[in-house]
Order: structure tokens, then C-alpha cells, then sequence
């Protein structure tokens, strides 16, 4: 598999989301774990050879009334770059998010099959 975490300097990033890349028979599969995370803060573009997964987390609303208080879960924003495989078909890229769980399906190009050429009689 030719899947490549992307690098890539980004001086306004929050937080980073655990990522699997999982590659199939017809497709690869990305998943990203973003928790709290609302569908439409997620920007997902696919341009020049690179899947690019791109969002913002919201800060919890605090009670400040409240006596003690431990915040570990960040917020703001994220940005997760992968170089997309040869195979792949950019145009037909699917998103979904379930649970928590970001799920970006990268359909494989169908292989080529040999053409057979008959040969005509002269």
C-alpha cells in the first residue's frame, strides 16, 4: 500500500486526531477519531495527489459556578494530511461520520484488463 502521512508545517494546529488507514480489496479506508466534533466543522478536500481532513472542535461550555474543574479534551482546530495512492479515485471519495468516528472511503481505479485483438484474414 502507497498511503503516506503527508507533512506538512501547521503553526495553527490544536490538536491531531488518531488516524487508521486501512487498505481493502476495492478501496481504502481512513479513519479518524474525532469526538465532539460536529460534520459540518470537518472539511475534507482531495486536490494534487493529497486527501487533506481539516476541522475545528468547539470548546465545552463551562458552568463557572461550579467549584472544581479538570479540562483534558482540547478544542480547535486539526489538520491530517495523506498522500493518495496511485489506485485511487479522488473524484468518487465518500465520507461519513458515525459515532465519533470520521470514515473516508477511497474507491480503488478498476484494474485494466488485457484487451484481446483478433487478428483479421487479409
Amino acid at each position: 500500500m502507497s498511503f503516506f502521512l503527508y507533512s506538512a508545517p501547521e503553526s495553527n494546529v490544536s490538536w491531531i486526531p488518531a488516524v487508521d488507514v486501512v487498505e481493502e480489496p476495492g478501496h481504502f479506508l481512513v479513519r479518524a477519531d474525532l469526538p465532539g466534533v460536529d460534520p459540518k466543522d470537518v472539511e475534507i478536500t482531495a486536490e494534487a495527489g493529497v486527501l487533506t481532513l481539516r476541522g475545528k472542535r468547539e470548546p465545552v461550555k463551562r458552568d463557572e459556578k461550579v467549584g472544581y474543574e479538570r479540562v483534558e479534551r482540547v478544542a480547535g482546530t486539526f489538520v491530517r494530511r495523506f498522500t493518495l495512492p496511485d489506485t485511487a479515485q479522488a473524484e468518487a471519495i465518500t465520507a461519513r461520520q458515525v459515532n465519533g468516528v470520521l470514515e473516508v472511503t477511497i474507491p480503488k481505479q478498476p484494474k485494466l484488463q488485457p484487451r484481446r485483438i483478433q487478428v483479421q484474414a487479409a
